[in-house]
């Protein structure tokens, strides 16, 4: 916590026409993860005790998933939609007799994370905004500092030549003492070509009154809004380009990082080795000296230290692999602990279950662990060898150093140290073969006259 509390306010009631999209915009997601739980995230990270998501009475999507992740106490409704200071006075009723300093941030701004934020909460008796340099700063609104203050936000429209020439752009993004912040919105008209309440008026208002007005600066990049799919794809480069730099300073090896993606909360240790093309989905944790092959796809899987991975090979949640595993090309594991030095090394599916230290999966095997109904589990215990292209017809128990013959379909128990064939007798008939082929063209011949 900090000294003084803290509170803020996402913007969410957008409707995100431009994305063309049923999707509503802040559902969209950067890294796996949807931009409005990105902002959510910061204001977590900043310590705020309170969190107000303000959505609009269009996208019950949006409402529910605000509610399914901080409650329904958290959420404000616009409507109609008037602007942004409009939308801000929609949290006032929600933060109650809340007493400290509130932050303005947006749903549909995913890059910007709590140590960008934190400088606007240095100030704490007046408003202050956050800022950029643009490299064109086209229609943005213009910053005009004196020095270290902010005398004023004048939108691009408006701005007369002196002011568009100026570079320092306003990104929206506003705190102040909460209840300064309402009293001054009190006072915003909507006397504009728009008819909307302006959250920027904020800034003249606090002037009048004798209020600190200042601007803090961070990327451009960090306050990045998106509006359309080709923002979105762009708000994932930057995701990505982040993530690669953080894992390549933190030790981790990637010949040709940029075509590995990652997800927003993908963990991988030091000395771990990712070879091109590899995808990471939510929930990847990934021990130091681990090796990820080529082409494969992890998501929701923890991969111990030593273990080996791929190449083409997809583990899905649940996969738990200990130390010195090997997974190997074209291989599936869905919810299966494959304990220290097991390996399946070769074309499988293994899904729902165990397999235990020094086993070995063949090549084809599959644990048939779905009757239609109900998923039921496969356990390979320490030590037993599954022969290729193998059925494992779920529930059964490998035993400790069994052996099952391969082409095996295996319906029952296996004891340890046992060996388990469970497949038609071969039967070879002397001359058939040739027999067979005489009729074959005898056949064929027929039809072509």
């Amino acid at each position: 916590m900090t000294s003084h509390p803290r509170a803020a306010i996402i913007l969410a009631a957008g409707q995100g026409t431009r994305m063309k999209s049923p999707v509503p915009k802040v559902l969209h997601p950067v890294g796996h993860r949807a931009m409005l739980d990105h902002a959510i995230d910061a204001a977590e990270a900043l310590g705020c005790e309170r969190i107000v998501v303000v959505v609009g009475a269009h996208s019950p999507e949006v409402r529910a998933h605000v509610v399914d992740r901080l409650g329904e106490e958290s959420i404000a409704v616009q409507d109609p939609p008037l602007g942004t200071g409009h939308a801000v006075r929609a949290a006032e009723a929600v933060l109650g007799d809340f007493v400290g300093q509130v932050v303005v941030t947006y749903g549909d701004v995913p890059l910007l994370r709590a140590a960008d934020i934190e400088a606007v909460f240095e100030a704490h008796d007046g408003v202050t905004v956050i800022g950029f340099e643009a490299a064109d700063p086209g229609a943005y609104g213009r910053l005009v500092m004196e020095g270290d203050t902010l005398t004023a936000i004048t939108e691009a429209k408006e701005a007369s030549a002196e002011v568009l020439a100026l570079k320092t752009c306003n990104s929206g993004v506003m705190a102040a003492p909460v209840g300064l912040l309402f009293e001054l919105l009190a006072e915003v008209t909507n006397e504009n070509a728009k008819g909307e309440f302006y959250l920027t008026d904020v800034v003249e208002l606090a002037r009048k009154r004798g209020a600190p007005t200042r601007a803090v600066m961070a990327s451009e990049d960090s306050v990045m809004g998106v509006n359309a799919q080709a923002e979105l794809a762009t708000a994932e480069a930057l995701f990505q380009k982040v993530q690669r730099e953080t894992f390549l300073a933190a030790g981790v090896t990637m010949s040709a990082p940029e075509t590995v993606h990652f997800a927003w909360d993908t963990r991988v240790g030091a000395g771990t080795v990712i070879e091109p093309f590899v995808v990471f989905g939510p929930g990847a944790t990934v021990a130091e000296r681990a090796r990820i092959r080529s082409f494969s796809h992890i998501e929701g899987a923890t991969i111990a230290t030593g273990a080996e991975v791929g190449p083409y090979a997809r583990l899905r949640p649940g996969a738990d692999l200990g130390e010195g595993v090997r997974v190997g090309n074209f291989v599936e594991v869905k919810n299966v602990r494959m304990e220290t030095g097991a390996k399946a090394n070769h074309l499988s599916y293994l899904g729902d279950g165990s397999v235990g230290v020094g086993a070995n999966i063949g090549a084809g095997t599959i644990f048939c662990n779905y009757d239609g109904f109900n998923k039921v589990r496969t356990e390979v215990e320490a030590g037993a060898f599954v022969g290729s292209n193998s059925a494992l017809v779920a529930p059964v128990t490998i035993g400790a150093g069994a052996v099952i013959g391969s082409g095996s379909v295996i319906t029952e128990d296996v004891p340890a140290d046992a060996m388990a064939l469970g497949r038609g007798r071969q039967v070879n008939m002397p001359g058939a073969g040739a027999a067979f082929r005489e009729r074959a063209k005898a056949i064929k011949a027929a039809k072509s006259k």
